[in-house]
């Protein structure tokens, strides 16, 4: 979470993500890049099994604006099981800093933060606290274990298509350990114990540097 950011620039460059462990592994470990969700757990689902960690792959929809479901494998997240089950992702942005107990009716606090997982409609439904203290839903999802080809529809989709935010502007942000570093097309975020500051980035150049600044990406 503090050394790989959530990115999606190899989208607004045109560079293919083919949805494969492979290929995920080589981009973050080699490259130290980072990627989008497939990408991020994706990776870090091949780590944990490595390690020895029963790990599954499950499907989320992430709520459009209008607060409509996306399609299934939409998001890409993932449970561990260890003594009890747990909820990871690090592929979903500003979302937690570590992972939630996969458990109903039990409200979870992760720096200031409360989570929870409430059952709706037959699904599992993450919430997260707002900064107004009203509950906000994160993504639903099923315990239904899945295959990472069944990601790769998706993950083409939001690669290609104008309705995809992925495709619409880009972003690369990392949380640190008192807040988040964010870049977007033109600006430069930095979040620390709450306090917010921006700078606009005003010319190529010094959107590259801010990239090679703060998390120590380099586009070639």
């Amino acid at each position: 979470m503090l050394s790989v950011p959530f990115e999606n620039l190899d989208i607004s460059l045109g560079r293919k993500i083919v949805c494969e462990e492979e290929g995920f592994l080589r981009k973050i470990v080699e490259q130290r890049r980072g990627g989008f969700c497939y990408e991020l757990n994706g990776a870090l689902a091949a780590l944990l099994r490595e390690l020895g960690f029963k790990v599954t792959l499950l499907s989320a929809r992430v709520p459009r604006d209008d607060g409509s479901p996306s399609p299934e494998f939409d998001h890409l997240t993932l449970r561990v099981d260890l003594e009890e089950p747990w909820l990871a992702d690090v592929g979903f942005g500003d979302l937690s800093n570590g992972p939630l107990r996969l458990e109903t009716g039990r409200e979870q606090e992760q720096d200031g933060r409360k989570f929870r997982i409430v059952e709706q409609d037959g699904r599992l439904q993450l919430d997260r606290t707002e900064p107004d203290g009203n509950w906000k839903r994160q993504y639903s999802f099923t315990l239904v274990p899945r295959r990472l080809d069944e990601f790769a529809p998706m993950c083409h989709y939001h690669q290609t298509s104008p309705e995809s935010p992925f495709t619409r502007k880009k972003v690369c942000s990392m949380a640190t350990p008192d807040g988040r570093i964010t870049v977007t097309d033109r600006r430069l975020i930095i979040t620390r114990k709450g306090e917010r500051k921006e700078r606009l980035l005003n010319s190529e150049d010094e959107w590259q540097s801010a990239l090679a600044e703060y998390f120590g990406v380099i586009l070639g």
